[in-house]
């Protein structure tokens, strides 16, 4: 276990160095001027040099990069151009927002995806079958910024079940998490239907109904643990994609996220918080994946740990 730790952390290192290089890269080939955005449409050619100098962006560019990754390595995220404050303490204030809708969302999406594959696998090739496929690929198939307005419409100005946006209760995390859960889930009723009919081909499951085991036994005892695997993998990869990949649905519902901060960053070019978030979401994507490695042994003894 501890080899198999360090050979993955030493393999997550490299892999957060990558990502800044290529988002650091990104960043600065948009064809927009920061200096500009922040200095405003008025400012003279000296103010904007001045501010360009004070920011270190009149520097080479992998001498910038250099500065920052030793900022990095010291857990210094750089800071916000025009916020003008750390961009560590800035995230850390809106990651427990994000977090707490990528839980809500993930619970939505298996709560969704799981029965809906299950029950579309135990009747293949049935109408039941072609309508739980049909609604999966109609809720990924539709954006989420319309799925989430549609909801916003029918059940909060409409029916006043909901509120129209905000953070701080139950009721506003309602219909954001149900937008993310529906796309997501959409996904795993459909891997989770592909599994669970491969899986329900195996010996083991003719030998249990066989023996008179009742169908119902039979998915959910010998077929779902070994079905289910494909989807704890799916999962290590929403902890990262839900983590920064919100931003449409924060801003929708007014959540005050991360995502809705990287919004505002990229509009302002404010590139500390652009790189900020991005690696703190690879950092969560890396550990989303590590946990469902290490869960997924657990589950099926089979699997060993290289």
């Amino acid at each position: 276990m501890l080899a198999y730790l360090a050979k993955r952390i030493t393999a997550s290192l490299f892999i957060l160095l990558g990502v800044s290089v290529v988002t650091f890269g990104l960043t600065y080939m948009i064809p927009a001027d920061p200096v500009a955005m922040i200095a405003g449409r008025n400012s003279t050619p000296a103010v904007r040099e001045q501010i360009r100098t004070q920011l270190g962006l009149d520097r080479p560019l992998p001498e910038q990069y250099v500065r920052y990754l030793g900022r990095l390595v010291q857990g210094d995220l750089g800071r916000s151009y025009a916020r003008k404050s750390d961009v560590g303490p800035l995230i850390a204030s809106r990651l427990p927002p994000t977090l707490l809708l990528m839980l809500a969302a993930i619970v939505a999406e298996l709560l969704i995806g799981i029965p809906a594959g299950i029950y579309a696998a135990s009747r293949r090739g049935r109408n039941a079958d072609k309508v739980a496929m049909t609604l999966s690929f109609v809720s990924v198939s539709t954006p989420q910024f319309v799925l989430g307005l549609t909801l916003l419409y029918l059940f909060a100005y409409v029916l006043s079940w909901f509120p129209l946006g905000g953070y701080g209760s139950f009721s506003h995390l309602v219909l954001p998490a149900l937008t993310l859960g529906l796309a997501g889930g959409g996904w795993y009723s459909r891997m989770m239907r592909s599994s669970m009919i491969e899986v329900l081909r195996n010996d083991y499951i003719r030998t249990a109904r066989a023996k008179g085991m009742s169908e119902w036994r039979v998915i959910t005892r010998h077929g779902l643990r070994n079905a289910i695997l494909p989807i704890i993998a799916m999962i290590g990869l929403d902890v990262g994609i839900f983590t920064s990949g919100v931003v449409v649905v924060e801003n929708v519902f007014g959540w005050p996220g991360i995502g809705q901060l990287m919004w505002q960053a990229i509009q302002s070019l404010d590139i500390p918080i652009i790189m900020g978030v991005t690696i703190v979401a690879a950092c969560f994507i890396i550990l989303g994946n590590l946990v469902a490695d290490l869960i997924s042994p657990l589950i099926d003894p089979r699997i060993s740990l290289r």
